[in-house]
């Protein structure tokens, strides 16, 4: 398997995982939430919002035109801040965003 398939199988399961613990479904940010200079939106909207409509879709843009994959996208320590700040108890998705950042570094290291 290839770095972008796995890399789209990874985002499949965070969808899944995110759906799972009731956090997919979330507004759609405005043009001025999805502007913010801000490092993951934190300044206009929550982590859940954050991963499903720009950390997935810029992602999802990747894998589909096989284009370079970022050499590090550093979301767990952030993902893992959210979750403890909010105590959802979902040890799932973090292990799902590691996942994610270890197609990234494998990408750059192969």
């Amino acid at each position: 398997m290839n770095p972008h398939q796995r890399l789209d199988q990874a985002l499949r399961e965070l969808e899944a995982t995110l759906k799972a613990a009731d956090l997919w479904r979330v507004e759609q940010p405005s043009s001025e939430a999805l502007a913010s200079q801000q490092p993951f939106c934190v300044d206009t909207m929550a982590l859940p919002q954050w991963l499903r409509y720009v950390f997935v879709a810029k992602l999802d843009a990747l894998v589909e035109d096989r284009a370079p994959l970022p050499a590090n996208c550093s979301v767990a320590p952030a993902a893992e801040a959210y979750l403890r700040q909010a105590k959802v108890p979902s040890h799932h998705l973090l292990l799902v965003v590691k996942a994610i950042e270890q197609v990234d570094c494998a990408v750059t290291e192969g």
